[in-house]
């Protein structure tokens, strides 16, 4: 019983990961929280399928179609659908209509639905077309910049664009970083130092309401299908 996920990098400053994953007996997952929206594809008894995921703000479980092969699409922090406020698909999504095996439907237009290869040239098109926009600002602050504007200009600005407080992606983020580092063998007490956790018990609230996993767990293997991808763990 397994998810199997396989994560990769973007070259794209609107993408934050490209991901794929197929389903072997699952029929229930972990979900995890996540600051980014995507796009998801997938197949199951040769029938297509797409929608579009929001930001997540907490762990839950999720139904798994079984047998299913999935393509993703993670998209950076601060970008969003021109048609849907990425704020309004806080925890939900939304199916997207008349999918085939060769296209899709969004913003009332027909694009080709892409592989793990050729995602980037599908959001090149999106961004062309107007589909997917961004807040400037946000995208300066993600850079680590700082913008000439009042602290409450940016809270409300990153707020807007993302769903999310500047603080609580930082939390989310960090808590997947801690994730991976202890499914990749890391010692608790070493990652809470690395990550700036007060002490243990703080990682293992963020963990339980963010991750639904135990570092123990983390560090086995264990507890069930997850959404992540725990084999290819970050270094930042």
């Amino acid at each position: 019983m397994a998810l199997r996920f396989v994560n990769r990098p973007s070259d794209s400053s609107w993408v934050d990961t490209v991901w794929t994953c197929t389903s072997d007996h699952v029929t229930e997952m972990t979900s995890v929280a996540t600051a980014c929206w995507g796009l998801v594809f997938w197949e199951r008894e040769g029938t297509a399928y797409a929608s579009v995921t929001g930001p997540e703000t907490r762990t839950g479980t999720a139904p798994v179609p079984e047998g299913a092969a999935f393509v993703g699409i993670e998209f950076a922090v601060g970008t969003s659908l021109r048609s849907v406020p990425t704020s309004s698909l806080l925890d939900r999504g939304l199916e997207l209509p008349d999918a085939t095996h060769r296209t899709f439907q969004l913003d009332g237009l027909r694009w080709e639905t892409p592989g793990p290869d050729d995602a980037e040239a599908l959001v090149e098109r999106l961004v062309r077309e107007g589909a997917i926009i961004r807040d400037p600002l946000v995208a300066d602050i993600r850079r680590g910049a700082r913008p000439d504007v009042s602290d409450r200009t940016v809270e409300r600005r990153f707020r807007a664009a993302t769903g999310f407080t500047q603080g609580a992606v930082r939390q989310i983020e960090r808590v997947r970083t801690a994730s991976a580092l202890l499914a990749a063998g890391t010692q608790v007490a070493d990652v809470v130092a690395k990550l700036d956790y007060f002490d243990e018990p703080h990682l293992a609230r963020a963990l339980r309401r963010y991750v639904g996993r135990t570092a123990k767990q983390l560090r086995e293997g264990s507890g069930g299908a997850i959404a992540l991808d725990l084999d290819q763990p970050t270094t930042s």
